[in-house]
């Protein structure tokens, strides 16, 4: 276990809660924050009400709540379990990410990284804090896949061995900091898009976990991104996309598949 000092920025969802939980048990928590979404100013209620905007988040509410509704994401990670945070007493709920509160805190208790996951983008001031730097874990290999979906994606563009994730520093772009490490996880013939995702963040969180280690420890990571690859979009994926991929799968996308978990490390 490592005795780094570390802050926990995540999502609620029960992926969310897992890779928060690990991470408490890798190093030495001292806050864990969420945030509530109830920031909404009068400048974003006008654009969200726009059609076009209005139509894509409908239909992205409506295409999550029949992914993840079922508690199919729940038993992944939590088997019978509720999913809860391990370490509720550390949780600090804000309205946004880049809350002046989130700021105060990090100055409060000086943590040597900030561990991020599932939160909005961050911008501003809080991508400077950190003694060792602000660290996300994305669900995509950068730069190849980043943004948005990108399981998905790499289903779509019949690229199986490109689904996984990557520890990265963030910068103020969109998954585009200094790379810390990919991981990909086993494939199988009979995997679909949410077992696959779900597989990714489950071994990523322990490669995260392992990250704390190597830093104490001294250890240089982080490489430059060499090229932009493709950025997916949230407006990107629609009915189509999703037909094809269903299609891909029934017609043997994965058949004869059997890929091991495979991790890289991206040493300076």
């Amino acid at each position: 276990m490592s005795e780094l000092a570390v802050m926990i920025l995540c999502g609620r969802s029960p992926r969310h809660l897992y890779v928060a939980n690990r991470l408490c048990r890798a190093a030495n928590p001292v806050a864990i924050i969420q945030e509530t979404g109830s920031h909404l100013s009068a400048k974003k209620i006008a654009k969200l009400l726009k059609p076009g905007n209005l139509f894509r988040k409908t239909w992205r509410w409506l295409r999550d709540r029949r992914r993840y509704t079922g508690g199919g994401e729940a038993a992944f990670f939590f088997g019978d379990r509720v999913p809860r945070l391990e370490r509720e007493d550390l949780l600090v709920e804000v309205p946004h990410i880049n809350h002046p509160d989130v700021i105060a805190l990090v100055e409060k208790h000086n943590p040597d990284i900030i561990a991020v996951f599932g939160t909005s983008l961050i911008r501003g001031e809080l991508l400077k804090k950190g003694r060792l730097g602000i660290v996300n874990l994305h669900g995509g290999l950068s730069p190849n896949y980043r943004g948005a979906d990108n399981t998905f994606w790499a289903l779509y563009n019949k690229e199986p061995e490109q689904v996984g994730c990557t520890l990265h520093f963030i910068d103020a772009g969109i998954d585009s900091g200094k790379l810390i490490a990919h991981t990909s996880p086993a494939v199988e013939e009979g995997d679909d898009e949410l077992t696959l995702f779900w597989r990714a963040v489950r071994d990523s969180a322990e490669i995260y976990a392992e990250l704390f280690d190597r830093l104490e420890q001294g250890e240089q990571l982080g490489q430059v991104q060499t090229s932009k690859g493709h950025l997916y979009q949230v407006k990107d994926r629609g009915l189509r996309h999703e037909r094809k991929v269903a299609q891909l799968l029934r017609n043997g996308l994965l058949k004869g598949l059997s890929l091991q978990q495979r991790v890289f490390w991206f040493r300076k």
